[in-house]
């Protein structure tokens, strides 16, 4: 009777050790699942070189602040100079630029739209989308709200294949044009933060059902 009383719960802690395995086997493939899909969803549809770049009538650049602890964002940066080469080469009519506007103090938005005009964009060409609050809401939006059915995505590499991932499931042609991306130790947290990233993309498109936070009355971009 000793015995078995020693046994059963080792027996317990076994299984239980099994089922942790199974379960840590399932989230890794998860994982490993939904951060190929977005490679896969945008194999052949971005561009480095601004002359491949098909023309199209309009643009998505993705917000993020343009300063941090004090100094400027190479994220911004390079997106903002991304969005003015493929501009300057005739490839776009217009931009939406798509991000949080939290605050009278804190506006992505309004930010690029700015630098977009200090770089010669012309104002009247540059449409603002301030409640771009994730990627998701973002290409969403971009769609539902202001009618771009087909889209050309700027930002770094790693989020353009998620939004194209998004943007096709959602009915949308899309293509890339990369920034120029960030390396050393900030490139490093961005491209973990992806992992997971790219794991609430699958989910949101699959199984959530999820829509942007804000979205109401459709806005005409320019003719």
């Amino acid at each position: 009777m000793k015995r078995a009383a020693k046994t059963g719960p080792r027996r317990w802690f076994r299984r239980l050790l099994g089922v942790l395995l199974v379960l840590g086997v399932v989230a890794a493939a998860v994982v490993i699942y939904a951060n190929a899909t977005a490679m896969w969803a945008a194999h052949g549809r971005l561009f480095d070189d601004v002359t491949a770049v098909p023309k199209m009538k309009v643009g998505l650049v993705f917000g993020t602040t343009d300063r941090v602890n004090g100094n400027d964002n190479p994220y911004f940066t390079y997106r903002i100079d991304a969005a003015v080469r493929v501009w300057q080469a005739g490839k776009l009519e217009t931009l939406i630029v798509s991000g949080d506007n939290r605050s009278r103090y804190y506006n992505e938005p309004k930010k690029m739209k700015q630098d977009l005009v200090a770089r010669g964009i012309p104002e009247n060409r540059i449409v603002c989308d301030y409640a771009g609050l994730r990627t998701f809401d973002s290409v969403v939006r971009a769609k539902e709200i202001f009618g771009a059915d087909s889209i050309l995505l700027i930002s770094q590499r790693f989020q353009n294949e998620r939004a194209i991932y998004i943007a096709e499931a959602n009915g949308m042609e899309a293509y890339g044009f990369n920034a120029r991306d960030v390396e050393a130790q900030a490139g490093l947290k961005t491209r973990i933060r992806e992992v997971a990233a790219r794991v609430q993309m699958w989910l949101d498109v699959n199984f959530l059902n999820t829509r942007p936070v804000h979205l109401g009355e459709k806005i005409a971009l320019p003719k």
